[in-house]
């Protein structure tokens, strides 16, 4: 099983930093996972994805979870200290790190490519907080393939 397999066989909820496309958060909440969304900057800018009639909602909660097993962030390199920061207080234990890049440079809503040396420096950021990083798959895809 990959590292990544291992980290979402081992986790219930995710907090999802930005995403590429809905199909993010709605890929993760079908699949069972608890899922609660940053949205922004603001202190009480949380949301939670629930299934309701068969359909992926959203509804504010106003507040940051108590804790959640991973974090999920499609934020640039640069913020990814206080993204590893937040992860840590809410005791999660990876970080998912997704670029929007394909290998060819063009950005992709799947894309996981990072430069080598940004992938370098944001693996340093998370493991440095005692976090385990991945960077890739694209996590809805993963998710999709574990439950193949």
């Amino acid at each position: 099983m990959t590292e990544a397999g291992q980290i979402l066989r081992e986790t219930g909820s995710i907090l999802v930093v930005d995403w590429p496309s809905k199909d993010v958060p709605e890929t993760l909440t079908r699949a069972g996972f608890t899922v609660l969304v940053k949205g922004g900057p603001e202190p009480d800018n949380y949301w939670a994805y629930e299934v309701r009639d068969g359909e992926v909602v959203s509804r504010r909660t106003g507040e940051a979870p108590p804790g959640v097993d991973l974090v999920y962030s499609y934020r640039p390199v640069e913020e990814l200290p206080g993204i590893a920061a937040m992860a840590q207080r809410l005791g999660a234990r990876a970080v998912w790190v997704q670029s929007g890049v394909a290998s060819d440079g063009t950005k992709a809503p799947d894309g996981c490519w990072m430069d080598p040396a940004a992938s370098e420096a944001a693996r340093a950021v998370v493991e440095s907080a005692g976090l385990a990083y991945i960077e890739a798959p694209y996590i809805a895809d993963e998710v999709r393939n574990r439950g193949s």
